[in-house]
């Protein structure tokens, strides 16, 4: 993106998408709960912006299903739906193993590199993870993504990824075992090391086994179990 004179910033284009960028961020990191009403003047002064890229920006996060705005304008952070849960585990229950193997299949010697790096600079992830916590995690899975060299995929990938972040941080708010965390750990080196020896099927299994068991699965049992007569929402 490249900065523009109505922006004000560099790297951004437009104070629309910079509105954007930031409102976002402040949805993504949970400091705007889901359910949360948007009182749009407050907001647009704490992001020090005017309200009318602001209003822009809602409408496009409308289209990334994470603000609801009603015919009035008023706005709310869209609240966490199990249904939407359930979507985002089925699709990356399929594409995050196939990305996994023909990452094993068609890696290069710069891909693991990659992978090896952001395997080193994971993070634990804490019952309030912080955004650079969360990003270190995307970065492997990225980094994986990447690997599999089909730019569609990778796309429809890192798409499902920042949807699935609010359902990642609902899913931590019980807490982990140090048992669980030592898991996570040790599958993220397993599949480490069979994407760089590649091992296509044991690498796709590892990623489904790692899918069925994240946190997004984790935030989808405690919504279906928190309303279980619940259907998809606004």
């Amino acid at each position: 993106m490249t900065a523009s004179p109505e922006s004000g910033e560099p790297g951004f284009a437009t104070k629309s998408d910079l509105a954007y960028t930031r409102v976002r961020a402040l949805i993504l990191s949970g400091d705007l709960a889901p359910g949360d009403v948007l009182q749009q003047g407050a907001l647009a002064r704490a992001i020090g912006m005017s309200t009318t890229p602001l209003r822009e920006a809602l409408r496009r996060l409308k289209q990334d299903g994470l603000v609801e705005l009603d015919a009035h304008r008023d706005a709310r952070v869209r609240p966490l739906d199990a249904a939407e849960a359930r979507d985002l585990l089925e699709l990356r229950g399929s594409l995050d193993p196939l990305a996994a193997s023909l990452a094993a299949q068609r890696r290069t010697q710069a891909d693991v590199a990659d992978i090896r790096s952001a395997l080193e600079g994971l993070e634990s992830l804490g019952d309030r993870p912080s955004a650079h916590q969360l990003a270190s995690h995307h970065r492997f899975h990225a980094a994986i993504h990447r690997a599999s060299h089909n730019a569609l995929l990778v796309e429809l990938l890192d798409g499902l990824w920042v949807k699935t972040d609010r359902y990642r941080r609902h899913g931590l708010e019980g807490g982990r075992t140090d048992d669980e965390r030592d898991a996570r750990a040790t599958e993220h080196r397993q599949l480490f090391e069979a994407v760089r020896d590649g091992a296509a099927d044991e690498a796709a299994a590892l990623m489904r086994r790692h899918v069925e068991t994240s946190l997004g699965a984790r935030s989808l049992g405690r919504l279906t179990h928190e309303e279980p007569a619940s259907g998809r929402q606004g």
